[in-house]
């Protein structure tokens, strides 16, 4: 930055508004990045299969892979930023997250390459919402503020629907491109970042919480061997040793995991956060609507391309319908959750992305008539619900706890984004060499109503308590930043 002298007293304010305008393009940039990744993948992964040689079950880790990275270490992030200063994790998690990159698209191993994806869901995890954090601390209050988290947003909500496109592109050339296509784009912003994002002094060694390694370990662990089971049941039967050998892994896991909390002193997610019936009913209701939205495209994918011919690029542009309109209405959301209140959002949107799954329950393979209302109607859920359920979320946890609350919504809304592929995968079946998606469809309607269930079950707490005419109030600087998972779309305060 140039220094300023009394010869040139305007150059102070000048050059501090050019250096923060340099630091909201890296950080929206890669904000756009993390949201590209998870749509990436939707488009590339049946040419992957193809080319390794993989049954859908395995196909669906590239996208699995990402979402368990990210679930596994959003909880982990403020430790780690407390104990070594922002600048320094995100700097780091933009390197890992380029050579990742790199690694994926050499891959010709399908573990290697799902745990590249593992990788860079665990970097994203702990930029994306650190993004937001420096920008709140960076930006003065006021106007400015409000235009950097705007413009923050509008590259989040963006990523899916960008993503969709460049992967179509890439991947009707390599699909390796797809993968390795963010690697020089990542370059530029560390490079960039080096010189623009502020250093920050750590939290002093003795104010530091311990590092939950292990707890974080507990949840990863038995997320994945979950989601194992369900890509190996095809393959070695339900009740087979190995799928078996994964629940009980898995149950264990997460039983060491609830144990392990209840008894730490500094727990991940803290009474105080944990005890609000809000968090519980949003992030259930978000992993129903985010896990079977997936759960959809996974399915969508394969009949666009193994059934009905569809190219990369013209799946890409199939899906459109149910990403455009979020892109478009996400500076708009929180204006809605203001006029309406987050209940009725929530109910309104789980019924129109529920009313989307019940059709392909048709028999109709076309996609003007058969496919295209359904990504319509799970598109306007996504409008309708994913802000609200946000703001839900974190409306009962103090001020000190939201940004804890948060992370554990996310958590839950990734672990739904992990799950539901491989559980569409695995009910995929074979029948005169024609795959069946009935039955992995009759989950992800199921799934849906589970969410509608649970916004129902809400709007009803709602209706009966004192009050009940008047809408919720959402609090003020709510931005919606859609990470990966439709994977990833979040809002972070």
């Amino acid at each position: 930055m140039t220094p300023t002298t009394p010869s040139v007293p305007r150059s102070g304010p000048a050059a501090a508004g050019s250096r923060r305008r340099g630091l909201l393009t890296v950080l929206a940039g890669n904000m756009l990045i993390d949201a590209l990744e998870v749509s990436a993948l939707v488009v590339a992964a049946p040419a992957i299969g193809a080319d390794l040689h993989l049954p859908p079950a395995g196909t669906q880790w590239t996208m699995s892979g990402f979402a368990l990275g990210f679930a596994g270490l959003l909880l982990l992030g403020p430790r780690l930023a407390a104990r070594w200063g922002r600048r320094r994790l995100y700097l780091g998690a933009l390197a890992v997250f380029a050579v990742a990159s790199l690694v994926a698209g050499a891959a010709t191993d399908p573990v290697l390459l799902v745990a590249t994806r593992f990788v860079k869901g665990g970097c994203a995890a702990l930029t994306a919402p650190m993004g937001l954090a420096i920008i709140m601390s960076v930006f003065p209050a006021g106007p400015v503020r409000r235009r950097a988290i705007s413009v923050y947003t509008l590259f989040g909500a963006s990523g899916f629907t960008a993503g969709l496109v460049l992967s179509g592109v890439l991947t009707g050339w390599d699909w390796r491109l797809t993968l390795a296509s963010p690697a020089p784009v990542v370059a530029v912003l560390f490079l960039a970042g080096l010189r623009l994002i502020p250093a920050q002094q750590p939290v002093a060694p003795d104010e530091r919480q311990p590092l939950p390694l292990g707890r974080v370990l507990l949840l990863t662990g038995g997320t994945a061997a979950l989601a194992g089971a369900f890509a190996w049941a095809p393959g070695g039967g339900w009740t087979g040793p190995r799928t078996t050998g994964l629940l009980l892994t898995a149950a264990v896991l997460l039983v060491l995991l609830v144990v392990s909390e209840r008894r730490s002193a500094a727990p991940l997610l803290p009474r105080s956060v944990r005890g609000g019936t809000a968090l519980g009913r949003s992030a259930l209701g978000a992993a129903c609507l985010n896990g079977s939205y997936l759960g959809m495209l996974f399915l969508a994918t394969l009949r666009l391309q193994d059934q009905l011919g569809f190219g990369p690029l013209g799946a890409a542009l199939a899906f459109l319908p149910a990403s455009v309109p979020l892109a478009l209405t996400a500076l708009h959301s929180g204006a809605m959750v203001e006029r309406f209140g987050a209940r009725r959002l929530i109910a309104l949107g789980s019924l129109s992305a529920f009313a989307g799954h019940l059709l392909l329950l048709r028999e109709d393979t076309s996609y003007v008539t058969g496919l295209l209302p359904s990504l319509l109607l799970v598109g306007a859920g996504f409008v309708l619900a994913f802000t609200a359920l946000n703001t839900q979320a974190v409306s009962e946890a103090a001020d000190a706890g939201k940004a804890i609350a948060g992370a554990a919504y996310q958590t839950a809304v990734q672990a739904g984004a992990v799950l539901m592929p491989a559980l569409a995968a695995a009910l995929l079946t074979t029948g005169s060499g024609t795959p069946d998606q009935r039955p992995a469809h009759l989950l992800v309607a199921a799934v849906g109503l589970l969410g509608v269930v649970t916004a129902l079950a809400g709007l009803r707490r709602r209706t009966a308590g004192p009050g009940a005419g008047a809408a919720a109030a959402p609090e003020p600087a709510r931005t919606a930043v859609p990470a990966p998972v439709h994977a990833a779309q979040k809002e972070v305060r």
